[in-house]
């Protein structure tokens, strides 16, 4: 493993750290976590991460896909947890239902994505040189992933709504959880395969 990639994973996962910490504060942990305080939470789960990425560099001396898969997991992590932190620090000073939640969903996606093109273009698959169309083929992959992840929040979130005695909050992250894995998937693929398909 080189000291860059290291160096970034190092990075990636501190920041990671420092903005998992809205979405803790907002969700009603269980007492046997939230015992341990929000900042520690943070950081086991930093460590996890960071953990799991020199998981999928080690696989990646035998199989190489490992070692670009290990980057795009840490990355769509701290996108994750970028999307999420926006989310929470919205819905707590607007709205966590309707169309003000929405909003603060679509918010939240743009940072992401913006925050997501620069790690996957220079660090995942390292795309250092701009190829013909390239920004235009991100934001078009990033908007069929935008729209995507909202309406995926939407369905969860406003349609099918909060079950049982289910925290609002809570469950609007849930929504958010669900639309993030489905923009994630579709924005692998299509970065993967139609983005930088010249340097995967």
């Amino acid at each position: 493993m080189d000291k860059k990639n290291l160096l970034l994973a190092t990075l990636a996962s501190a920041i990671i750290g420092i903005l998992v910490i809205p979405t803790i504060s907002n969700l009603p942990l269980p007492a046997a976590i939230g015992n341990f305080g929000t900042g520690s939470v943070a950081i086991v789960f930093a460590l996890l991460v960071f953990l799991g990425y020199l998981t999928a560099e080690f696989i990646g001396r035998w199989v190489a896909l490992f070692k670009q898969l290990g980057r795009f997991s840490i990355v769509g992590v701290l996108n994750t947890v970028v999307d999420f932190a926006v989310f929470n620090v919205l819905i707590n000073a607007f709205a966590s239902s309707g169309s003000g939640a929405n909003i603060a969903k679509g918010i939240s996606f743009v940072v992401a994505v913006i925050n997501s093109y620069y790690w996957n273009k220079y660090w995942t698959f390292q795309a250092n040189q701009k190829a013909k169309n390239e920004f235009l083929e991100f934001v078009i992959v990033s908007v069929v992933g935008f729209g995507l992840n909202v309406l995926t929040f939407h369905i969860v979130g406003n349609v099918i709504g909060p079950l049982g005695d289910i925290d609002p909050k809570t469950w609007a992250n849930f929504g958010a959880l669900c639309g993030t894995l489905v923009g994630l998937a579709w924005n692998f693929l299509g970065y993967k395969l139609f983005v930088f398909k010249k340097h995967s």
